[in-house]
Parts: C-alpha cells; sequence; structure tokens
C-alpha cells in the first residue's frame, strides 16, 4: 500500500502539473496580449480590435477572447459573440481593480466547458480601462489526458468536476451524493457524483466505487491542491496490483510452511518407525538368546540365528541414517527460504522502481537499478550453490575476502528495510581494507540479518539507528548496536526457532541468528550477544584476520 500511495502521488502530481502548465501558458498569453499598447490606444469601433484578437485566438487555439470595456461592454471579441453577461463575472471585477482574476465555467457561447483568466488593460495614466479575457477550452486540454492511467479527476471551489480523463465523472458535482438524486441539483447540467462508499484502513482512505469497467472498483483516494487555479486535483488508484502481490506473497509462505511441516512430519513417523523395529529387534535377541541356553541347540543353529538377528540391525542402521537425511533436508530447505528472503525482496524493489524510472524516461537511474537486480540475482545463484555443495556434502573454501566491503554491500541491500522502517545505518569502518578468514556470501548474510534484526527491534523507538562500528586486531571485532528494547533471554538468542518479536510481526521462522552462528563458528570465528549498558542490544562477531599462515 505505501508503494501504491507512492506511485499514485507522483502519477497524480504528474497530471495536475501537466493541466497546470497548460492553463499557466494562456495565462501568460492573457498578460502579454493585456500589454499590448494597440489595446488601450485604439477605439471602440476600430476592426483592427478584433482581428488582433481573432490572430491571437488562432495562433493559441482558445476559444475565444474579449476585450471588455469598465463597464462591462464588449468592445471586441475572436469569436464575434456577445451573448455572456460580463457583468455577473466575479473574476471581471477582480481584472478592474487591477489583479488577475480566474474562473471555471461552462462558456455560454459553446457551451463547452471552459477555463477563464482576466487581465487588466492599463492606460497611459496607470489606471485600468479596458479588460482582456481568455477563454481557455478545457475539453481540448482533456483530450490529451483522456483514457490515461489512473483515473484523475479536478474540481472547483464548490465540487463540480470540469476535468477528468474519465468522460463519466465530468459535471458531476463531487459533494453531491447519487443517492441524492439529479432531482435536488442546483444546474441541469451537473449530474450527482457516482456510487461510492468510503473507510479508512491502516491511514489510507479506501474507495468501494460502482461507475462502470473504466473506473477501479476499489480504489485508493489520493488529493491534491492546486492553487494557482483555485482547483483540486483527485485521483483514483486500482488496488488490484496492491492485492495480487499480496496473494502472491501469502501462497509462497504457505508453500514454505506446508513443505516444512511435511518433512517434520515425515522424519518424525520415520523415527517412530525405527524406534518401534529397535524394540522389536532387541526382543528377538533376548527371546533368541534364551531359547538358545535353555534348549541348549546345536552350535550351527546358534551361528544362524545370530547371523539373522546381525543382518536386522544392519537393516535398522539403515533406515536410521536415511531418517537422519530427511532431517538434514528440513534444515536445509529452512535455511533456503531464509537466505532467498531478503535479496527477492530487494530484487522486487528495484525492479519497480527501474519500471517507474523507465515511464519518466530516466534511463540511467533505470539501468543503474536493473544493474542491481543482476547483481542480486548472481548472489542468489551463489547461495543455492552453496546449499547444493551442502547436500553434497562440501564446505566452502576459507578464503581472503575484504570485510569492509561486505559490511557496505549489506548495508546497501539492507537499505530498503531501513527506509520502510524510517530507521537509519551508521557505519563507522577504517580507510584501509580489513582482510579477514571467510566466506563473501556467508558473512554478508550474517551482517545483513543481524542488521535486519537490529531494525526491527526498534520498530517502537523514537529514533530508529543502527551502528556499525569494524575494530581491526586479533580477532577482528564487528559490533551490530540498536537501541531498542534490548534481548529479554540473551543466553537463548541463538537457539533455533527463537524469537523475540510479538506473533504477527515476524517475516522469518526465528533461524536467522541460529543460522548466523553456525556460519561465524565455520569461519573459526564467534559471535555473541547482550544487552548494552546504555540502553538496546549490541552483537559482536568475532573474526580471524587472515594470514599466509592460515592459507597454507
Amino acid at each position: 500500500m505505501n508503494e501504491l500511495q507512492r506511485r499514485g502521488q507522483s502519477d497524480l502530481s504528474l497530471a495536475s502539473d501537466r493541466l497546470v502548465s497548460s492553463l499557466f501558458g494562456y495565462r501568460q498569453l492573457a498578460v502579454a496580449l493585456a500589454s499590448d499598447p494597440r489595446l488601450a490606444r485604439l477605439s471602440v469601433s476600430d476592426p483592427e480590435l478584433a482581428e488582433i484578437l481573432l490572430g491571437t485566438s488562432d495562433f493559441s487555439g482558445a476559444l475565444d477572447f474579449v476585450l471588455l470595456d469598465r463597464e462591462r461592454q464588449v468592445i471586441a471579441s475572436a469569436s464575434r459573440g456577445g451573448a455572456y453577461d460580463w457583468r455577473l463575472s466575479p473574476f471581471v471585477s477582480r481584472a478592474l481593480h487591477g489583479a488577475m482574476g480566474r474562473k471555471v465555467q461552462i462558456s455560454a457561447e459553446s457551451g463547452r466547458r471552459a477555463f477563464y483568466y482576466a487581465a487588466p488593460v492599463f492606460s497611459d495614466s496607470g489606471k485600468v480601462d479596458r479588460v482582456v479575457v481568455a477563454v481557455v477550452d478545457l475539453e481540448s486540454i482533456e483530450a490529451e489526458f483522456r483514457g490515461s492511467r489512473p483515473a484523475v479527476y479536478v474540481t472547483d471551489e464548490y465540487g463540480i468536476i470540469y476535468f477528468s480523463n474519465r468522460s463519466e465523472l465530468v459535471l458531476r458535482n463531487r459533494n453531491l451524493s447519487a443517492a441524492i438524486g439529479a432531482a435536488q441539483s442546483e444546474d441541469e447540467t451537473i449530474a450527482p457524483f457516482v456510487d461510492f462508499t468510503t473507510q479508512r484502513l491502516w491511514g489510507f482512505e479506501l474507495w468501494s466505487v460502482s461507475a462502470g469497467r473504466y473506473l477501479p472498483r476499489h480504489a485508493l483516494h489520493l488529493t491534491r491542491d492546486l492553487p494557482v487555479i483555485g482547483m483540486t486535483a483527485e485521483a483514483l488508484i486500482d488496488l488490484r496490483p496492491a492485492l495480487i502481490n499480496a496473494e502472491i506473497q501469502a501462497a509462497a509462505a504457505g508453500a514454505v510452511m506446508f513443505l516444512l511441516g511435511t518433512v517434520i512430519l515425515v522424519v518424525a513417523r520415520q523415527r517412530r518407525r525405527l524406534t518401534l523395529d529397535n524394540l522389536l529387534l532387541e526382543r528377538r535377541v533376548a527371546q533368541r538368546t534364551r531359547e538358545l541356553s535353555n534348549a541348549n541347540q546345536s552350535l550351527r543353529a546358534e551361528v544362524t540365528e545370530r547371523l539373522e538377528a546381525e543382518e536386522a540391525l544392519r537393516r535398522a542402521q539403515e533406515d536410521l541414517v536415511q531418517a537422519e537425511k530427511l532431517s538434514a533436508l528440513g534444515k536445509m530447505s529452512a535455511g533456503i527460504s531464509h537466505e532467498l528472503n531478503q535479496p527477492l525482496m530487494a530484487i522486487q524493489s528495484f525492479a519497480d522502481n527501474a519500471v517507474t524510472f523507465l515511464e519518466r524516461n530516466n534511463t540511467e537511474t533505470a539501468a543503474r537499478n536493473l544493474g542491481k537486480v543482476s547483481q542480486l540475482a548472481q548472489r542468489m545463484g551463489r547461495i543455492i550453490q552453496n546449499f547444493r555443495a551442502f547436500a553434497r556434502q562440501e564446505k566452502e573454501t576459507v578464503h581472503r575476502v575484504d570485510l569492509i566491503g561486505i559490511v557496505r554491500g549489506a548495508a546497501d541491500l539492507a537499505e530498503i528495510h531501513l527506509r520502510q522502517r524510517d530507521a537509519t545505518v551508521r557505519l563507522n569502518l577504517p580507510d584501509a581494507p580489513v582482510w579477514v578468514q571467510g566466506g563473501e556470501v556467508r558473512l554478508q548474510q550474517v551482517i545483513l540479518n543481524l542488521i535486519t534484526n537490529a531494525t526491527d527491534a526498534m520498530a517502537e523507538a523514537d529514533r530508529r539507528e543502527v551502528r556499525v562500528t569494524l575494530t581491526p586486531g586479533a580477532p577482528v571485532l564487528l559490533s551490530v548496536r540498536d537501541n531498542g528494547p534490548g534481548i529479554e533471554e540473551p543466553d537463548r538468542v541463538f537457539e533455533p526457532f527463537y524469537s523475540t518479536k510479538k506473533i504477527g510481526e515476524a517475516e522469518g521462522v526465528g533461524l536467522g541468528l541460529s543460522i548466523s552462528y553456525g556460519l561465524v563458528q565455520s569461519f573459526g570465528g564467534n559471535i555473541r550477544g547482550q544487552n548494552h549498558p546504555d540502553g538496546g542490544a549490541i552483537f559482536t562477531v568475532e573474526l580471524q584476520p587472515w594470514s599466509e599462515e592460515a592459507a597454507a
């Protein structure tokens, strides 16, 4: 919803700015025409006045240009018309007082929706002798917007819609409900607004609209004031993209949990069956031993029975090994889910931003975002390669890595997560590279997990800041500190499925710190978590510095 609102505000700003820019051009033209000395100098009967207005109207595409005297009588006009009574126009009175007047209404001459600008014409003495009125055709401007997305409409101070990219909304009264009926409208040309209901959810104003297929049935309602033209722009953003994304994410999470539960159930059944087989085997061995002792059978029969017992034991041991493999598969599936979750979220965000920048023709920024998507995809490939190596019982080779570059990369990946939670990260890193023993991908996952966990822990804090400090030495110390509520049980923080998040808030399964602990241990390091004396929690990672002896 937050992303949908940001894009909707951007689209609404773009559409309203285009409308204001189009009308502002006519305003400037009216001011320039009022500054023409011929309009103040030529007499009322001079036909050149009408030619000047007609030429300006043909050049600009306006509906009409009208020249009025101080009594608001028409001196000349581009359309040669004069049916409109200008005495009832407050915006003309404003121009007669030396200011710029404006008004939106239906043109009495053409019956079309028009925007009026009234500019004062000053005489040589500095007094306002005449007024130039520019009549702008809103329908010709509207043709450039019609059918575009999202649905946008612009209302005057009385709530009447004079401009929209949806024709079914034009000349409807935003303040007159369709339930009241058109009979209560003072103007027969103005219809009531479409049927809709509204509700506020999570700080958003959501509408349910019943007005045909060209308006979204469920929409996010946004508004923007346009003080330059004295109107208000509103937009209805379709909620279907946000609902589809939510359904996809829910389905993916459900599939992962279903797979994990299935693996756990299979392992439990296998262990139970093996336990029963072991008990049965022990009973058979004991019974056979007693029978052999009591019956004093021959040595051949005794050897035969013992061989049968040994064969049954071998089969039981093979079943036990298979059960352990299934258990490892369960752990590996949970690890894959945890490792790939955050890169997938980053890829989705960078791809969405690239689409937005491409729509704005900002190809350079879009190319950078797509480059980041490619880098994240390569990183996910390396992660999957690591888990495949784990499945083959291979260990990742410990090599020389720059811890500063890994910390900066993890901070970049966590940027979107930090921004969504209104948090910042402050890096206190040395200028020179710090080389340690480890694996680049797994170390970056450990640091990224610590940063995101620290961000989530500060959800209710007034000031949200994650501080990452790197201290070279033997060992190299990397600390991640937050200003959240701290850890309730520091001794249990690295246990599997342990989580301090409230029910409904956690996005993982409580394996992040447990996996991070195992990764750091595999590099010959250590990780510990505790409460800071000044408040919040601090996690410290100890890594071995790189040396040629270690490489040998």
